[in-house]
């Protein structure tokens, strides 16, 4: 049997009194572009910041390609291959584009705490910092200061910086949020460039963009997962339309 690389099992989170995560089971499968949706408040980015090591789980488990990590720190998360974006864009604004994307790669690239080794000399991490902002078509805004970049670029600044480090399994929390629709097909076509052959899970309010990359949808209602399934399987679903889809069925 496959080990799942992400795996929930009887999840939960109280803050004081109050639960907001109330027992997810959720297994993402090694390779698998997988959405979740719900309506605001739903809990879906806690269980993101659960995942990540943001915040402690009151009780079950969470793992990575087998070995449980909800008890490590984000940054033995990450080492471990797990990467996340955030709601809101998270890069370093008075650094270039090209200072934000070697900083990401500097871990994985075997770089340490060297203090007496100037950046730029090193020739291979420069290289593969120029190799990735070709990927994201950033490479022509290489030496412009992140915070000048448009929000869409910026978005994709910060999938580049969520990828960097090599993590296998990606986050992606409302990567198209705020963009006008040539935008959202643009990050969509780089999202599954970007991605591919690695695991990715996102939490998305966009349904053409959900239903365009995922190959399967968890929907989250009230801290509880109510369906899990392919695309045509959620789209059917009575308690999904009742619950978020709406109109989206009709």
């Amino acid at each position: 049997m496959t080990v799942p690389a992400l795996s929930l099992k009887d999840v939960r989170k109280n803050f004081g009194p109050t639960e907001i995560i109330r027992g997810v089971d959720l297994d993402i499968k090694l390779g698998e572009r997988h959405a979740i949706i719900g309506p605001n408040g739903a809990g879906k980015t806690t269980l993101f910041n659960l995942i990540s090591g943001r915040f402690p789980i009151t009780s079950g488990s969470i793992s990575l390609n087998g070995t449980r990590i909800d008890a490590l720190e984000p940054q033995r998360i990450n080492r471990l291959g797990l990467s996340r974006s955030f709601q809101i864009t998270s890069i370093f604004h008075r650094m270039t584009v090209f200072e934000n994307i070697r900083c990401a790669l500097l871990w994985s690239q075997g770089y340490r705490y060297s203090f007496w080794s100037p950046l730029w000399l090193q020739s291979g991490l420069n290289q593969r910092a120029e190799q990735l902002l070709d990927e994201l078509n950033l490479l022509g805004r290489r030496d412009l200061q992140a915070g000048l970049l448009s929000y869409a670029e910026q978005r994709s600044l910060e999938i580049g910086i969520t990828i960097a480090g090599g993590a296998t399994v990606i986050l992606l929390d409302e990567p198209t949020a705020g963009m006008s629709h040539s935008e959202t097909e643009y990050a969509v076509d780089l999202i599954r460039k970007v991605t591919e052959g690695k695991t990715l899970l996102m939490v998305e309010h966009d349904m053409r963009v959900v239903f365009d990359l995922a190959d399967t949808i968890s929907v989250v209602v009230y801290g509880q997962v109510i369906a899990s399934g392919k695309p045509t399987e959620i789209r059917a679903n009575r308690a999904v339309q009742e619950a978020y889809l709406g109109a989206l069925t009709e």
